[in-house]
């Protein structure tokens, strides 16, 4: 089955069209006119994309086709490729406690508050946020910054403890990395 899902709002003449060659379809399609059953179907669905005529600000993930007469096989590779760009951004999201990492730009938010981080940053968090047990120095050395473990370097303590900073600066929280004497860990 399709996880797909393509809600078609209040175009009924265009649903009747694409229900003909369902067969065809990467996706599956929902027919939906009224507001309040288009909010039920979005609070179940997971992965979907609105189609409608008009563009509605309360509403996410819509894609407004207003150029008429189109293509029916062009309309079709559109909504490919905006569940392609749904699929691209949702992917890009990691949720961390009370964080959320976008990778795409290289930025870590929680609520409406921001931080730019470095790509070193980000992979440094990634990995920790991975690893259920605290991450050794060694092996961040190892596996971030592709130093051997046997090179006397502090390139891991400052990154670190900078990175502390920002957080601590910008959200005032100083737990989201901590160490103990196994390692850092993001728990």
């Amino acid at each position: 089955m399709n996880s797909q899902n393509l809600i078609i709002y209040n175009l009924k003449p265009l649903f009747n069209i694409l229900e003909e060659i369902n067969l065809e379809l990467n996706f599956k399609i929902t027919f939906i006119k009224e507001t309040n059953s288009l909010k039920n179907k979005i609070k179940e669905t997971t992965d979907y994309l609105i189609l409608s005529n008009k563009k509605y600000s309360d509403i996410n993930n819509l894609f407004v086709l207003n150029n008429f007469p189109i293509n029916i096989f062009k309309l079709i590779e559109k909504i490919n490729i905006e569940f392609l760009k749904l699929k691209f951004n949702s992917q890009s999201q990691i949720k961390l406690q009370n964080y959320k990492l976008d990778l795409n730009s290289r930025e870590i938010r929680n609520n409406k508050i921001k931080l730019k981080l470095t790509e070193k940053e980000i992979n440094t968090i990634i990995f920790l946020s991975k690893s259920k047990n605290p991450v050794s120095i060694n092996e961040l050395q190892e596996s971030v910054w592709g130093y051997k473990s046997h090179m006397e370097t502090h390139t891991v303590e400052t990154h670190i403890h900078r990175l502390r900073k920002k957080i601590l600066t910008t959200f005032n929280d100083s737990n989201l990395i901590v160490s103990n004497k196994d390692g850092y860990c993001i728990e």
